[in-house]
């Protein structure tokens, strides 16, 4: 039988509606049509199908087997139109549906603090995160794999959009025991004999490192490296030397007092978290507002959990700089 496809939707739910009546009188009255109406578009399905749907019974209508049978895929079909009709509503609306929220590692000492927030006002929202070094997301964003990104440096390699989304200081930390903890704006030349700890080539923190050095024609004597920011904070805690790493990796560390930031002219190094999105995706309306709260919250966010080190941003954040 080929009578799917000369079926409509509106003669499936004029049946549906019709397989619950005791008439088509009473079918009509609900439809907010006439009876000829009703019976021509029952008339019409019971021709493509090529079987009765419907006999009288001691003055009331019922379903033949065949009726009952198409009423049961009917009702599903319609069903499943509903939930399709819902889901693609949802993508209208920004108070549901999910995101993919791709991070580097330094994000994940105040993102989910920023998602929970979020999740207060969208409790209906799923946002999944990934979070990996600089290349990684980098990955995701050419693959179309994320909606969003948070990252320390915008990719020029690709057609992206990026917005500055917070101040995001550097700053040379040492272990409590270092002999230039408490001086004041020295030279990096006078870190030259110490061991600087740095993130695995492809990470944002390391690129800022090395960036930092040539600005300064600086060579440490040694290097180490390691392959996660908690890593070197329990290194440089050690003993083990001295690092250039995320203020906001260091939240627990300076409240206490377990690290010592060193007084570094030319420190803190301002960067920008920047939020970023390939250019030819097309936003859901969740991922925008999820784009907005995060543009409107993440500073003062920061700015409030960090102010009491001292280390606020400067007064134009566009314009402070960043590693190309």
């Amino acid at each position: 039988m080929n009578f799917i496809r000369s079926l409509t939707l509106r003669q499936l739910q004029i049946f549906v509606i019709a397989s619950r009546c005791p008439s088509f009188a009473r079918a009509a009255e609900e439809l907010h049509l006439t009876q000829p109406a009703v019976s021509m578009q029952i008339r019409q399905l019971e021709d493509a199908i090529g079987l009765p749907l419907f006999e009288r019974v001691a003055r009331r209508l019922s379903l033949t087997e065949a009726g009952e049978r198409l009423s049961h895929h009917a009702t599903r079909i319609l069903g499943e139109i509903k939930d399709a009709e819902d889901a693609m509503m949802s993508l209208t609306q920004a108070d549901s549906g999910s995101i993919a929220v791709s991070i580097v590692s330094s994000a994940t000492y105040f993102a989910p603090k920023l998602l929970a927030l979020y999740r207060q006002q969208y409790p209906k929202v799923d946002v999944h995160f990934s979070v990996g070094n600089r290349e990684t997301l980098l990955r995701l964003l050419q693959d179309n794999a994320t909606d969003l990104a948070i990252m320390g440096r915008p990719p020029p390699e690709l057609g992206t959009t990026a917005e500055p989304l917070a101040y995001h200081p550097h700053v040379i930390v040492a272990p409590l025991s270092h002999p230039l903890r408490h001086a004041k704006r020295f030279d990096l030349q006078e870190l030259a004999n110490d061991t600087f700890l740095l993130r695995e080539p492809g990470s944002g923190t390391r690129a800022v490192a090395e960036h930092v050095f040539r600005q300064n024609l600086f060579v440490p004597a040694h290097s180490v490296t390691l392959g996660s920011n908690e890593t070197i904070k329990q290194a440089v805690m050690a003993g083990m030397g001295v690092s250039l790493i995320s203020l906001h990796t260091l939240s627990l560390e300076l409240r206490t007092g377990e690290i010592a930031v060193l007084d570094v002219n030319g420190t803190p190094v301002e960067r920008t978290w920047q939020l970023v999105h390939s250019r030819s995706k097309q936003l859901s309306p969740t991922c925008l507002a999820f784009r907005r709260f995060l543009l409107e919250n993440a500073e003062p966010f920061l700015e409030r959990e960090y102010a009491q080190f001292g280390l606020r941003r400067p007064r134009r954040l566009a314009e402070t700089s960043d590693v190309r």
